[in-house]
């Protein structure tokens, strides 16, 4: 036989309704309570109905969170930072992972609104806006983030990706670098990096170099996509002597190419990173990365989703965060 709210409230000594706060987090509740009746749920193996709070029109607890490729380990951290971030508020979050199909991501819409969540978080990937504008339309909260629609009333906790590209850019005009090569994905955030990191150049009157080409995105493990463009740029009659490769596995695939190719990372080609993941700090050499507050826009996101899934928060917010270079031993001075 299951064990009942009932049950609970009897072994710890308290109401039903002191049971029903304690799980919800509402009410003023001492802590010694809310200890004490955790406890006894854990003893008698206690589980809520969340199907049956979300059938009365209750908050089930739960976020959607659609990302687009959990191999990418800045993803899988970010995850890792709103799970983290949702946990501390008694919040769990279902994570989907859509491989930038657009046919996963309706289908998995569909199936976490079947399990009425109480919210959902997108993070960057996706290209068009119909299924959130639909949520929107159903006064579904949604919140989106590492990715930014500057020109769209949405709420959204992005870094400011075109900065994050110029650092780059200056960075390595700034250790004597102007013959640089860039890889990077077809998607928007990586567009951003490239106009920053462009500008950047401009500025200087550095000639841009014309044999840029966007990786699609679609299945291929991104160190073998870094690696491939990468081969191809050391290979020419022109090789640049730096790369900004526009996340961190793109640059690991660059430094194999070069080691390959018998260039020496960083005196012969300097490579610049970006997410500064923990794989950037392991990888030989460390990588020069551009790093993204994963931890903070984690938390950020999730404290925006909780304000608006409680009715805290009636007008958009968008949030922009800073991005800063971390130096390592991938990158050189030109001699």
């Amino acid at each position: 036989m299951s064990v009942t709210i009932y049950d609970v409230a009897k072994a710890a000594n308290v109401s039903i309704a002191t049971v029903s706060q304690v799980i919800n987090n509402k009410g003023r509740i001492s802590e010694k309570t809310k200890k004490k009746v955790h406890k006894v749920m854990e003893e008698l193996n206690y589980q809520p109905n969340i199907l049956a709070s979300a059938l009365m029109g209750k908050q089930t607890k739960t976020i959607g969170l659609l990302i687009p490729d959990l191999a990418n380990p800045f993803f899988s951290e970010l995850a890792r930072s709103i799970e983290d971030s949702g946990h501390v508020f008694g919040y769990n979050i279902v994570i989907c992972s859509t491989d930038y199909k657009v046919e996963k991501e309706v289908k998995y819409i569909s199936l976490l609104k079947q399990k009425r969540v109480d919210g959902f978080i997108f993070a960057s990937g996706f290209e068009k806006l119909d299924q959130v504008e639909a949520l929107m339309n159903e006064n579904v909260p949604v919140v989106i983030v590492a990715r930014d629609f500057p020109m769209r009333p949405l709420n959204t906790v992005a870094i400011d990706d075109y900065m994050g590209g110029y650092q780059a850019a200056s960075y390595l005009l700034k250790l004597g670098h102007t013959n640089m090569g860039i890889i990077a994905l077809d998607v928007w955030s990586n567009r951003e990096r490239i106009r920053g990191f462009n500008d950047a150049l401009k500025e200087q009157n550095i000639e841009i170099r014309n044999d840029f080409e966007y990786i699609t995105q679609g299945n291929e493990n991104l160190i073998d996509a870094g690696k491939a463009v990468a081969h191809k740029y050391v290979t020419t009659s022109n090789p640049p002597t730096a790369i900004f490769s526009c996340n961190d596995m793109l640059a690991i695939g660059a430094i194999q190419a070069a080691k390959e190719n018998g260039f020496h990372v960083p005196s012969d080609l300097s490579i610049v990173g970006f997410d500064n993941t923990a794989i950037a700090t392991i990888v030989d050499p460390p990588l020069t990365t551009i790093s993204q507050p994963i931890e903070k826009m984690g938390k950020e996101v999730m404290d925006l989703m909780i304000s608006i899934v409680k009715g805290e928060r009636k007008e958009q917010l968008r949030l922009t965060l800073m991005p800063t270079l971390v130096e390592r031993k991938s990158t050189a001075k030109l001699t």
